[in-house]
């Protein structure tokens, strides 16, 4: 049974710009796969939409897999009212604008699902030591923003609203 997750509105009482990123809710759930992305906060990435309404994920795979296809994970929601997505800088947990981060593709870093993952860092130097120590090719946002690596493409857990063929 696949059930929707809703985003978290934006308070302003918080301080925080609309757009910023903010702390994980203890109660946010991923929309891609349903983790606590709290509970793995080395990993978390968020997305905001125009509206300051903000989806929090469990991993940069799971945020690029729900970019690469908003309506099936946000029904009503498009691609077009993205505002802002972030990562955390895998070294010191400082949020990062997704597309000005660098990614270390196939080291032995384990994401939250205890599989392969994309550990974000600041600068492509800090991404390259990283993976001279734990393996791995580093790469920009831009080609993972088109399409995930195949190994990191099958972890999507299933076909939120997806139809059988033929329907």
């Amino acid at each position: 049974m696949c059930r929707s997750i809703l985003p978290h509105t934006y308070d302003a009482r918080s301080g925080l710009p609309r757009h910023a990123a903010r702390p994980i809710p203890q109660d946010a759930r991923c929309p891609v796969c349903g983790m606590f992305p709290a509970r793995t906060p080395r990993w978390a990435a968020q997305l905001i939409f125009d509206d300051g309404a903000a989806y929090f994920f469990d991993s940069p795979v799971s945020l690029l897999l729900y970019l690469q296809d908003v309506g099936r994970y946000s029904r009503g929601r498009l691609h077009t009212e993205v505002r802002a997505s972030y990562v955390q800088d895998f070294e010191t947990g400082t949020w990062l604008p997704l597309d000005s981060a660098w990614f270390v593709h196939g080291s032995d870093a384990l994401g939250p699902m205890r599989a392969g993952n994309l550990p974000p860092f600041r600068t492509r130097s800090d991404a390259e030591a990283f993976a001279r120590r734990h393996g791995g090719q580093i790469l920009s946002a831009a080609p993972l923003r088109r399409a995930l690596p195949d190994a990191l493409r099958r972890q999507a857990p299933h076909r939120h609203g997806a139809r059988p063929p033929g329907r």
